[in-house]
């Protein structure tokens, strides 16, 4: 099959080379089979290795292009918002009318009233946020949002130790370890690059013995394990704290990489040991808060620091926690101690992970000439690709400002999961605008941020709405103009591989639009014009600016190949290894931190003076903590993970998926038999913030004390509030740490049998 065409046909067949681009943890190769105009059949990459195989969701992704609750038409609200009620209008009603509620709000309150809020609904280059972000700048700009809720503690520890987010090894580097602990990551679910679960496979049947930590028996500790450690939820940092203490004390640590590498191990001894506060972080310590034996603490501390070179994965879900970034944290510097940064087999824990070095073409110097003038080197000036709001704004306060990367630091900014503050408070609470619009973008927003009940008083409060969207979400029924988008198969783009790997993969499109749908560029050409805007990239044509945006990628050397195969496989030589440059030759590559070396002690977080973030990794506890005082109440620690059926909250109206795996709440035997519930009974779960209406799946593979709710199931509430669709993030706080974590693996709650009460309502 190689050199295949863009589409091979034959017998009125045609097959299109394309793929899937939603934030899952992939992007995957798929194969379109198309006969008059209609996609019969989904296969995906069979081609040389490294195979780009898409994972069920992709598999099914026909059922979402054909299904028929897609939006096919322009609507406008009529009815109250929230009530679910629009009218269908035309195209140039629907922009006409956001047009002018732009123009309007922006004359009467300013740029900064207008908030965009961006979602991973779409990852493509050019489809969607990025062609609506590219119109608003040239508008003079808007609010946005900073953080990540995947990810956004972890990111603060890679920066605050390392100095960047490239920390991880290629998954191929994997054979060369000895020992890999798995740590709060569950790859079989949440993909994290194709072939992951291959090489942990291979791994595995080298002999190389694999360990599963998380309170949950997920699918990766089944099949790739050898051994499974339950524990506590929110309290990984004292399990990783109380190993540095086995390793220091049993002189297991590297003292040579340690004085070489890095700076303030001194203090985090310190602490370790107990000089700091009295208390010795001993296995026995971390025993009576992780629930972890201490003896399993000690043995699996020891046989890290022996079997050298060893992997250390600090998945995302323990980050996902209140204070989640002192994990992340704790996480390197187990790593940094032991010596297992920058060689083969061995793993920083951390953020990210290239496949080896993209270089890039820096613009700069000469103009461009062309219809364009992007006045790039006019420093004092936004580029195209600047929102002016944020441009030359100064950092927040508890920002890594000073570190090149990360989240943009501009105080002009709002945390994603504190937005609803925003909105009800505004400029007199706080925060940095007066926000009276939203412009929503590839997410369902109100279903996958922190405390939903608190986010739809919010978008109530508001002047206008405008939303993008493929499905009437519960984020739409909120909207004043809900205006239809096309899914991936029916247009162009390309997308980069989701953690770094060696690909790209090239949307080619397989199908017309269907319906009244149009593409995110589509759509901001219509509008651009409406706005007044003379001159844009947007105005070239879509295969124009897709090879802008890729030109500054060196490593895709042919994109003419790229586009006709539908992807571009990048001849790597040898697995990337984070840092090897910098463990190698310090004094030429040292590392990008303000010191150059890895910080177990961090200056600049030290320079904040905050007793929550503090420049050594700590374990800190917190007010929804399994220990707390509102505990007594709400004795339950939520979880809400990823589930292999949906992507976020994408695909949940998929019937194949629905079939593998149905949405429910899972509970261990001991909590379920102190309620009276048995399996399947339909259950209320729920806190201060709301309550949630769902079938209960009793099982041992999750511990006592933890009730698990997958992420992504639509809010759907009764005329009581009670939401019967089962939205984990009913029960979850709109909060976030000092570094930036999303605290949604951070809730208390309590279970009881629901009455029979089927009542349905709306917003």
């Amino acid at each position: 099959m190689v050199g295949l065409k863009i589409a091979q046909e034959k017998d009125g067949l045609k097959i299109i080379n394309t793929g899937c681009c939603h934030d899952c943890g992939g992007r995957c190769v798929l194969r379109a089979h198309v006969k008059n105009g209609k996609i019969i059949r989904l296969e995906t990459d069979n081609e040389e290795d490294p195979q780009l195989r898409a994972c069920l969701r992709g598999r099914a992704y026909r059922q979402r292009v054909y299904s028929d609750e897609r939006l096919r038409y322009p609507l406008r609200r009529v009815g109250e918002r929230g009530e679910g009620i629009f009218e269908r209008i035309s195209w140039d009603e629907a922009l006409d009318e956001v047009a002018f509620k732009i123009k309007e709000i922006k004359k009467n309150y300013g740029n900064s009233a207008i908030l965009l809020v961006p979602g991973g609904g779409n990852q493509g280059m050019l489809h969607g946020i990025v062609s609506h972000a590219l119109m608003l700048h040239q508008i003079g700009g808007y609010t946005r949002m900073w953080g990540a809720p995947s990810y956004e503690g972890a990111l603060f520890a890679s920066m605050a130790t390392y100095g960047t987010m490239m920390t991880g090894n290629a998954r191929e580097d994997l054979l060369n370890s000895k020992f890999i602990i798995m740590w709060g990551w569950n790859p079989a679910n949440t993909v994290w690059d194709p072939g992951t679960s291959l090489w942990l496979a291979k791994a595995r049947e080298q002999g190389i013995k694999i360990v599963a930590i998380d309170p949950i028996f997920t699918d990766s500790a089944a099949v790739l394990a050898e051994e499974w450690i339950p524990i506590r939820p929110g309290t990984d940092t004292a399990m990783l704290i109380a190993m540095a203490y086995v390793i220091i004390t049993e002189n297991l640590h590297d003292q040579v990489f340690i004085e070489k590498y890095t700076v303030g191990f001194d203090k985090f001894n310190d602490y370790v040991m107990g000089k700091e506060d009295g208390i010795p972080k001993t296995p026995k310590w971390a025993e009576k808060i992780t629930s972890v034996p201490a003896s399993t603490i000690e043995n699996l501390a020891r046989e890290y620091a022996k079997k050298k070179p060893a992997t250390l994965i600090a998945g995302w879900g323990p980050a996902r926690t209140m204070f989640g970034e002192q994990y992340s944290r704790a996480a390197n510097v187990l790593c940094a101690i032991t010596g297992n940064i920058g060689i083969n087999g061995g793993y920083s824990s951390g953020f990210m992970r290239a496949y080896y070095s993209r270089e890039r073409i820096v613009t700069g110097g000469k103009k461009k000439s062309g219809p364009i003038k992007l006045e790039e080197e006019k420093l004092k000036k936004p580029r195209i690709q600047d929102n002016p709001i944020d441009f030359g704004a100064p950092p927040r306060e508890d920002s890594l400002y000073k570190l090149k990367g990360g989240t943009n630091p501009a105080n002009t900014r709002i945390h994603y999961n504190d937005y609803y503050n925003a909105i009800l408070k505004g400029k007199k609470g706080g925060y940095p605008a007066d926000i009276k619009m939203a412009y929503i973008v590839g997410t369902n927003h109100l279903n996958q941020f922190g405390n939903v009940n608190k986010g739809i008083k919010a978008l109530k409060s508001l002047d206008y709405i405008v939303i993008f969207e493929q499905f009437m979400t519960p984020t739409a029924q909120l909207a004043d103009i809900v205006l239809p988008v096309n899914t991936f198969m029916e247009r162009n783009d390309v997308a980069v591989p989701w953690l770094g790997a060696p690909y790209y993969i090239y949307l080619n499109k397989a199908i017309d639009s269907m319906y009244e749908s149009k593409s995110d560029l589509e759509i901001c050409k219509e509008l651009s014009r409406k706005l007044g805007v003379e001159q844009s990239i947007l105005d070239l044509p879509e295969d124009q600016i897709l090879r802008l945006l890729t030109a500054p990628r060196k490593d895709i050397k042919s994109y003419n190949k790229m586009k006709r195969d539908g992807f571009y496989k990048v001849k790597v030589e040898e697995p990337f290894v984070a840092f090897k440059e910098q463990i190698e030759d310090p004094e030429t590559h040292p590392f990008p931190t303000l010191s150059g070396k890895i910080e177990i002690y961090c200056e600049h977080i030290a320079e904040k003076n905050n007793p929550l973030m503090p420049p050594i990794p700590k374990y800190l506890s917190h007010e929804e903590h399994y220990d707390s005082p509102k505990a007594k109440r709400f004795p339950l620690q939520l979880l809400t993970p990823h589930n292999k059926r949906r992507t976020h909250s994408t695909l949940q109206n998929i019937p194949w998926l629905e079939e593998v795996e149905p949405h429910n709440a899972w509970i261990n035997p001991k909590d379920a038999l102190k309620r009276n519930i048995k399996d399947g009974d339909l259950i209320d779960i729920y806190n201060d913030r709301g309550r949630i209406r769902i079938p209960a799946k009793v099982t041992e593979r999750i511990i006592p004390g933890v009730v698990c709710v997958y992420q992504g199931a639509w809010y759907n509430p009764d005329r009581e509030g009670i939401d019967l669709g089962g939205c984990a993030n009913v029960l979850t706080q709109d909060s976030y740490s000092p570094g930036g974590a999303f605290p949604l693996n951070s809730s208390l709650v309590e279970i009881e049998l629901a009455p029979i009460n089927k009542k349905e309502g709306n917003l």
